[in-house]
């Protein structure tokens, strides 16, 4: 089998990286050196020109937003192979992603929604979740081909729910951070050890992924390392509104964190760490979360 990865960024160098080491893989980048680095590195060949994917089995895209899909494919649609699969590991959007499918149907390539979760570690580990949308025969025969970067592959449905589910779940991340975020604020404010207040909401109700693992080793350590951009999460909030608003679902809440996340890429920076989002909150309050205590809170200030 021959395959092919578009998009060499944070996760998709990685992945491709995995690809290659079992199959024999063609990579490409908006900038060319990216993919002579990796071809360097992995042993997978640059694709230097879109008519080498005339025979390409499995191409894969893993780029920030579904318009650079819909670009690339604008570019490359009439070198496809009849009968192969296109893997779009995007974090795109659903309704524009059924409209690729239709693209892709009328030149005999099918087209499935595979975007991952895991992160960057769960990318160079191999261990990513991949929720995928699309026809149950076609995603068997990408099975094998998935499991080199992934750990867990979750059919969820049609063209477009892997796309919709992986919404979803950015937008809970996106809650979860805020919300924690605020507490430790309000908590920073009145002076409390907020290491010690983390140990505690960490074996009770209130736990998430923000108290257990980002909060602690991104935000109290002021390092903010630059995995997933604050302005991918708010794209990503924006897809999961409008999901729910196609769907007819009430959520205020969604509402609420998506203007709240547009505002911090606005302020904070889009490039930013996500958990960056923290520091409109810690601006908004006067205070900086970090491992040293605060100043003891005073009832009689204003």
């Amino acid at each position: 089998m021959k395959t092919a990865f578009i998009g060499l960024g944070a996760m998709g160098y990685p992945m491709a990286g995995h690809l290659s080491q079992r199959f024999e893989t063609l990579v490409w980048n908006r900038t060319a050196e990216k993919a002579r680095q990796h071809a360097a590195e992995f042993k997978s060949q640059v694709l230097e020109d879109f008519s080498g994917l005339k025979d390409v089995d499995v191409i894969f895209t893993c780029l920030p937003t579904t318009s650079e899909v819909i670009q690339v494919l604008n570019q490359v649609l009439f070198f496809l192979k009849p009968g192969s699969l296109w893997v779009d590991c995007t974090s795109g959007d659903p309704v524009k992603s059924l409209d690729v499918a239709q693209t892709l149907a009328e030149h005999q390539v099918t087209y499935l929604d595979a975007p991952v979760s895991g992160g960057t570690a769960g990318a160079i580990n191999g261990a990513l979740s991949v929720m995928i949308g699309g026809p149950a025969e076609s995603i068997e025969q990408v099975r094998e081909v998935l499991s080199t970067f992934a750990g867990k592959v979750v059919h969820v449905g049609k063209v477009g729910s892997g796309h919709a589910v992986k919404a979803i779940n950015n937008m809970l991340l996106a809650i979860n951070l805020l919300s924690a975020g605020e507490g430790l604020v309000a908590l920073a404010k009145m002076g409390v050890d907020l290491e010690a207040a983390l140990e505690v909401i960490n074996v009770s109700s209130g736990r998430s992924n923000a108290t257990q693992n980002l909060i602690p080793q991104r935000v109290l350590t002021r390092e903010f390392p630059a995995t997933f951009a604050l302005g991918l999460l708010a794209k990503d909030a924006g897809i999961a509104l409008d999901v729910s608003r196609s769907a007819g679902a009430p959520t205020p809440l969604f509402a609420i964190t998506e203007s709240l996340y547009r505002a911090a890429r606005d302020t904070i920076g889009a490039s930013e760490d996500h958990t960056a989002v923290v520091k409109m909150l810690e601006h908004w309050a006067g205070v900086t979360l970090s491992s040293a205590p605060s100043a003891v809170f005073d009832r009689s200030s204003p």
